[in-house]
């Protein structure tokens, strides 16, 4: 039996099936892990509340679709809406985060981090009991997918596209593509903007970087907001996926594979977390066909990321690309 799934592996419409797959959910989990990345690669702030964004980025991108799509739109427009509520809901998450660093997390720079972790701790519990409430009072229930967003989906992302041998979810290649741009876009922003100078500055040395005239505390709230931004429109591209959907538990789903990616990544490189996010997606979707068509036991790809992690833990405890110490304050 093991063989025969072996020589079904190796054939190569298998592959690239896995391949496509694979790429697909290193898109995914790259998306939810840039903004802790970095948020934490120039401030050191742990943000434990990056799963709660990545909620409400799902739900309000939703309701924005759900409010903007008719059963006689069409599918392109459905994707130009797509990129609107994207848009909405970037702004809105950048501008919450930027409220949160502003008066929350500033104040506690000069504590220990553990002031910082249970403060977004106590943040991500607040978030997501007040999204549970809003979501009960109108109907929906927070442990199940919202069926109304996921309704806006456009018909040529429901079906497959085939692809030479293979027959491929239209939706896995767009999130391939959504994940290329944002690390193209994230890429460009960090190296060829002087923002993005500033943000490289400050991560590496606070004190010369404010002394030859950067506002670094400013530095810090434009983090802090693209963090938040970056959660939120990750959310955003769950919403349609049936895997994750808009839902309250999306909050701690999100969460855990984000902090796996970043320290597998090290803590604070964005390099790390895009070359993490390639590794734990591709054996995700590895072991993801292995236990479903050899051992057929599904609860162990899950188990995938977090052996990884064990392993890195043990052999290179500071990930692929980290330093010893990261974060600018």
């Amino acid at each position: 039996m093991t063989v025969d799934a072996l020589v079904d592996f190796l054939d190569p419409s298998t592959l690239l099936s896995v391949l496509l797959n694979g790429l697909s959910k290193a898109s995914l989990y790259i998306m939810i892990a840039s903004g802790l990345t970095l948020i934490f690669g120039l401030m050191g702030v742990l943000n434990f509340a990056h799963g709660s964004l990545t909620m409400i980025g799902a739900y309000l991108g939703g309701l924005v679709l759900v409010l903007l799509v008719s059963q006689d739109t069409g599918p392109l427009t459905r994707v130009a809406y797509f990129f609107v509520g994207l848009l909405v809901v970037f702004a809105a998450l950048a501008a919450l985060g930027g409220a949160i660093e502003v008066g929350l997390v500033r104040r506690l720079y000069d504590r220990p981090p553990l002031y910082q972790i249970l403060l977004t701790f106590g943040l991500t519990l607040m978030l997501d009991e007040l999204a549970r409430i809003v979501v009960s009072f109108y109907g929906l229930q927070p442990i199940s997918d919202w069926q109304d967003a996921l309704a806006t989906k456009p018909a040529l992302l429901s079906q497959n596209v085939g692809l030479g041998p293979v027959s491929v979810p239209g939706l896995r290649l767009f999130e391939i593509l959504f994940g290329v741009l944002t690390v193209a876009g994230i890429w460009a922003f960090l190296t060829r903007t002087r923002y993005g100078l500033y943000i490289r500055a400050g991560s590496e040395d606070a004190e010369m970087t404010e002394a030859l005239g950067v506002d670094v505390r400013r530095v810090f709230t434009v983090v802090f907001a693209l963090g938040a931004g970056l959660a939120g429109a990750a959310g955003v591209l769950l919403m349609w996926d049936p895997t994750w959907g808009a839902s309250v538990p999306l909050a701690s789903e999100t969460l855990l594979p984000a902090f796996v990616v970043v320290i597998i990544g090290g803590l604070g490189t964005f390099r790390g977390t895009v070359v993490a996010g390639l590794v734990v997606g591709l054996a995700d979707a590895t072991t993801t066909w292995w236990f479903q068509n050899a051992v057929e036991f599904t609860g162990l790809p899950q188990m995938t990321i977090f052996l990884i992690l064990v392993v890195m833990l043990v052999v290179r405890p500071q990930g692929l690309f980290g330093v010893e110490e990261v974060g600018g304050h």
